[in-house]
Formats: structure tokens, C-alpha cells, sequence
């Protein structure tokens, strides 16, 4: 069961985590992509699998020829690392292409301390994996997807920002590690080709239902222990001796009841309490604290057991006296939050005569300004934000998960409170945020169907995307011809 907590993304569904593009930089050089798409790192004793890249995933056999040549020439062909392994629709699948690869995910997998596969299983693997992309790269240019340049740089800043540097380090991080900028930019482009495409055509395919949505809402309320159920309790207590007589029975009851007429007029419960009560805790409004509901005298919680909050009950008999009882709140562990975070932020937005990396300079000297204490975040923000929230000190309010785009929540989130973070670049300009509060918050039943449909949505996203990839790469006509060989073979 996942953990309970609104998780919904505003004007564009979060499809998966950031995949690595270049995994042998040793940094966190990535893009969205799909995780049904990506290489799965295998576990001890499990298989490896480019999850529906594989052979085994193509929809329509028939659709593929396997060419063989003479063991001669193919021997002449591997003494050069260089050679089609594979067509494409015509369009050829090299053998540096697949050792490229493969030396991208050796790095990753000894990254995370992963046993890596044996040389020929991963080359196989990977070659599917090129040829599915290469299909869909395919589908989306007969469909008319395109990402403009300034896409490219856009996601380019991000990924520098992610990973704490500006494009210039960026850059030369790449160069370092022997990538030219052209290649990383052809790459980053296909992958936001593809995500484009699978964004427009794999969602589609997912359906929701109301009733899929309850079910889904009952089961996570069902999983969720009931055992902490805390209640507030308020009363008006017109007191009795050990053994009163008829008269003082009487009395007290006509005055309970005239306490319940006063109520139904709408006077409020906690003025009558400090008027009229004769607890102790009258002065706070007969207001007896917020507590787990079994600490409650149980012919407290009895009496109001099916009372709704507001509710009041009575007269409720004690051994010490008559009791008008109001349940004034009713909280419990069944009810779903989300985590809520009160932000600010300045923005400013890269123009013709300023940079990105010009607005970062800036940026970061204002937030050490603010850090010294030689400016106030809210008067900078009032003078020099581009955005709407200026006005307001740049008061962003309280937002729940999914309300900004992944680059600014994600730095958000690691924020400790009354913490500004270094220039965050997003699509929208380069900010500072600062986090001022937290809080757990009641999900509205909107939000409680909205964190069904996200959960129920990405449960089918896989099977979906399967199915999908498959179609596509059905599609293609694929021609095999020599294996992919490392090096040393």
C-alpha cells in the first residue's frame, strides 16, 4: 500500500523518475523518461531485462528478416568496432551506437554495486533497446513531434542546476568525460522526442473509472489502522449529590433542559459552559483536550460513539451529575493528508541581454545577502521578483505535492525551514526558495480522488507502455544482420 499523501502533478502528469542519460558520468546527468523503457538492474539471482525491448517483445514476428552472411565476411566486418548490426526501417543500428551504451551502463551498474550481466546478454539487450527507441524516434516524425532548440537549452539548464553547476561547468563536466556537446544534445533531444510522443499516446490508452476510484479509496482506508482515533470533548455538567433526592433530580434536569433549549436557539456550547457548568474545565469552555478516545470516560465516548463532530448529546447521567456532552473534533489515522508546505520564492526570468547563467550570478549573490542577514527575502522580493506572488513578498501560501514543476518542488522539499536554496532554474526563469512552514493537512474528497487516480493511473502505466512499444515496433521492418561484439571478442 503506498504511503498516504496527495502525489498529483498540475498541467502535466509526472510520468516516472529521472532516468540517466549518461550514466558513466558518475553524476545525475538525466531526463524524463519511462521506466518500462529502461534497463532494470538485475538482483541477485534475478534475470536482465530491458523491459519490452527484448526479442521476445516483438508483436509481430513475421515482420522481422534475419539476414546471415558469410562467417568471412562477418569475421572481416568485427575487426572494426564500427559495423550495422541491425536496420531499422533502412536506417542502420551500429555497433558503436550498442558499445556506447554498454559502457554507459557498466558505469551505472557499478555505481550502485549491481553484478552486471555477462558481456553477451547485455549487448543483446541493449541492441533492442536501440531499436525500439529508434522505432518510436520514427513514429514521432511521421506524427510531426518535434523539440525546438530552445526546449533543448531549457532542459540543458536544469540538468546543470540539478547537479549544482551552471551550463559553462556543465559542459566541461561533459568534456571531461570524453562526451562532445553535440552528441549530448542529440541525445537529450531524442529523449525529449520520445517522452513527448509516449506523454501524447500512452495516457491516452489509460482509462479510470469512478468505480475503480472507490474501490481504491475503500482498500487504502481499509489497510489504515484505526487504533488511534482521537477525540476532543466538551461538556456542561449540572452536578448531584451521592443521593439526590427526587427534588434535586428534578431540579437539575429542568436545568440541563433549558441548557438544550438555549442550544437549539443557536447560543454557542462554550459560552453556556462558562456560564452554567459546574466543572472545573469551565473555564476553558468545558473543553476536556484532544485525546487517544479510549482515555475518555467510556460512557463519554459510548454516548457519542455515532455522534458526528458538532454533535451534542444528553443529558448523559454520571455519578456526578447530568452531562451535556459535544463532540468537538474527531481525528483519526483513517483519514488521508497530504503534506503541505508554506514557500516563497524570487523569480527572475532570463531575457536577450540576461542569461541564464547571468540570472544565477545574481541570484546567488542576493541569497547570500539574505543569508548575512544584510537583506530581508520578502523586501528583495517586493523589489526585484518577476513573478505575480512580488506584491506579496513573493508568498507562494501553502501548496500541496504536485503544485509546482518537479525541478522547484524537489528543491523545496529538502529545504529545512527558514533555508533559502541556491538559483533553481525551471522553465519558467531561475529562482530562490525559501520554505517558512509545514504542515499535514486533511485531503479534501477531491484530492482523496485525485490521489486514487494518479496511483491507479501509474499502477497501468507500465502494462500500458508495453503494449504500446510493441505496436510501434511491430510497425518497423527490422533487419538483423551481424551480433553486436565488444572489443575483445
Amino acid at each position: 500500500m503506498p504511503p498516504v499523501g496527495l502525489e498529483i502533478m498540475t498541467k502535466k502528469r509526472k510520468i516516472d523518475a529521472l532516468n540517466t542519460i549518461f550514466m558513466g558520468l558518475g553524476l545525475l546527468i538525466s531526463v524524463s523518461s519511462l521506466q518500462a523503457q529502461s534497463l532494470r538492474a538485475p538482483g541477485a539471482g534475478a534475470g536482465f531485462s530491458l523491459g519490452s525491448s527484448s526479442p521476445s517483445a516483438v508483436s509481430n514476428p513475421e515482420q522481422v528478416t534475419v539476414k546471415t552472411q558469410p562467417a568471412v565476411v562477418q569475421d572481416m566486418k568485427r575487426q572494426s568496432s564500427d559495423y550495422i548490426v541491425a536496420l531499422v526501417d533502412s536506417e542502420p543500428v551500429t555497433n558503436q551506437e550498442i558499445l556506447v551504451q554498454m559502457q554507459q551502463w557498466l558505469a551505472q551498474m557499478a555505481n550502485q554495486r549491481v553484478q552486471a550481466p555477462p558481456s553477451s546478454v547485455l549487448l543483446k539487450e541493449l541492441m533492442e533497446k536501440v531499436i525500439s527507441e529508434k522505432s518510436q524516434l520514427q513514429w514521432a516524425s511521421q506524427q510531426g513531434i518535434k523539440v525546438q532548440d530552445n526546449e533543448v537549452d531549457q532542459a540543458e539548464s536544469s540538468l546543470a542546476s540539478r547537479n549544482n553547476m551552471n551550463v559553462e561547468e556543465f559542459r566541461g563536466k561533459l568534456k571531461s568525460t570524453g562526451i562532445s556537446l553535440k552528441q549530448f544534445k542529440a541525445e537529450l533531444q531524442n529523449q525529449l522526442i520520445l517522452q513527448k510522443l509516449r506523454d501524447k499516446e500512452v495516457n491516452s490508452r489509460i482509462k479510470i473509472t469512478d468505480s475503480e476510484i472507490d474501490l481504491y479509496l475503500k482498500d487504502l482506508k481499509a489497510n489504515l489502522k484505526d487504533d488511534q482515533v482521537q477525540i476532543e470533548i466538551a461538556q456542561i455538567l449540572v452536578q448531584l449529590p451521592d443521593v439526590p433526592t427526587p427534588e434535586q433530580e428534578k431540579t437539575a434536569l429542568d436545568t440541563i433542559n433549558g441548557l438544550k433549549e438555549k442550544l437549539n436557539s443557536k447560543m454557542d456550547f462554550f459560552d453556556l459552559a462558562q456560564k452554567y457548568s459546574q466543572s472545573p474545565d469551565k473555564v476553558v469552555g468545558g473543553r476536556m483536550g484532544l485525546r487517544v478516545a479510549n482515555k475518555y470516560p467510556e460512557l463519554f465516548s459510548s454516548a457519542l460513539l455515532s455522534a458526528n463532530v458538532g454533535d451534542v448529546v444528553g443529558p448523559v447521567r454520571s455519578g456526578a451529575g447530568l452531562h451535556l456532552l459535544k463532540l468537538v473534533e474527531k481525528t483519526s489515522s483513517q483519514a488521508l493528508t497530504s503534506n503541505q508546505t508554506h514557500v516563497r520564492h524570487i523569480l527572475l526570468r532570463p531575457s536577450g541581454q540576461d542569461s541564464v547563467n547571468a540570472v544565477r550570478v545574481r541570484l546567488f549573490n542576493v541569497k547570500k545577502q539574505i543569508d548575512s542577514a544584510q537583506a530581508d527575502f520578502a523586501t528583495v522580493a517586493k523589489e526585484i521578483s518577476q513573478d505575480g506572488s512580488a506584491p506579496s513578498g513573493g508568498d507562494l501560501g501553502w501548496a500541496s505535492p504536485g503544485m509546482f514543476v518537479p525541478e522547484f518542488e524537489e528543491t523545496m522539499n529538502r529545504l529545512k525551514l527558514g533555508e533559502v536554496s541556491d538559483p533553481v532554474v525551471s522553465r519558467f526563469g531561475v529562482h530562490l526558495i525559501e520554505v517558512l512552514e509545514r504542515r499535514k493537512n486533511p485531503m479534501t474528497i477531491k484530492e482523496q480522488r485525485d490521489l486514487a487516480r494518479n496511483a491507479l493511473r501509474e499502477s497501468k502505466f507500465e502494462q500500458a507502455f508495453t503494449d504500446w512499444a510493441q505496436e510501434i515496433r511491430g510497425r518497423a521492418f527490422i533487419e538483423y544482420r551481424d551480433e553486436p561484439q565488444t572489443l575483445s571478442n
